[in-house]
């Protein structure tokens, strides 16, 4: 399932673009880009993020803001958070891919935090959602006990105000415009009613290409 969204999200990345991958899901997508067409950005300073490692090739000095082992494409660049957040802030980085909590019916996300949970903070996931060119979330449609995750309001704390372009689940991909969502795809064997069903949040279809079915 995982795979399905890390997939079905890596064909919104566009050759060229600087993309940060966020914790969880996000991490996932690498595995389906032509990362000699996409560079992969990471806030604690590295742009030009390679695979995984192999297990005997871990380097413990080169690691992700979430303190996963990486490797370096050639021609990598290294430099401090506080140029990394520059780049961020000032809209270097195309695309950002997060996971999420919850999304409202508007698109906007809160991904960061649990009432009653110990947290260590927002992190990078603020000013990534306010900075990146493109914001793609990526979550399953519903928790564990099986409630909607796309809510009418959240009931969770509000990363940003600014609300995500596109949400990608296991059951559909949902684009988000300035009324609200846009249901533009639902996955394989997945039906309207299963989606109906699953989801909270208010949304759209998008209408059939002319001449379509």
């Amino acid at each position: 399932m995982k795979e399905l969204i890390a997939r079905r999200a890596a064909r919104l990345v566009q050759p060229g673009w600087v993309v940060n991958l966020g914790i969880g899901i996000p991490t996932l997508v690498s595995s389906h880009l032509d990362l000699d067409r996409v560079f992969l950005h990471t806030e604690n300073g590295l742009l030009g993020v390679g695979p995984p490692p192999e297990p005997d090739q871990v380097d413990p000095d080169l690691v992700d803001a979430g303190k996963r082992p990486v490797t370096r494409r050639p021609g990598a660049a290294f430099f401090d958070s506080a140029a990394s957040f520059s780049m961020i802030r000032g809209g270097h980085v195309d695309a950002a891919l997060l996971g999420a909590l919850q999304v409202d019916g508007r698109g906007r996300v809160a991904n960061w935090a649990v009432p009653g949970e110990a947290v260590l903070g927002v992190g990078g996931a603020m000013d990534l959602i306010t900075g990146a060119g493109t914001v793609i979330v990526l979550m399953t449609h519903t928790t564990r006990a099986g409630a909607p995750k796309l809510v009418p309001a959240c009931t969770l704390p509000l990363t940003a105000l600014r609300p995500a372009d596109f949400v990608v689940t296991e059951l559909a991909t949902f684009r988000v415009d300035g009324e609200g969502l846009v249901l533009v795809e639902r996955a394989p064997g997945v039906t309207r009613e299963d989606v109906r069903s699953r989801t909270a949040a208010p949304y759209r279809e998008e209408p059939p290409p002319a001449g379509g079915a």
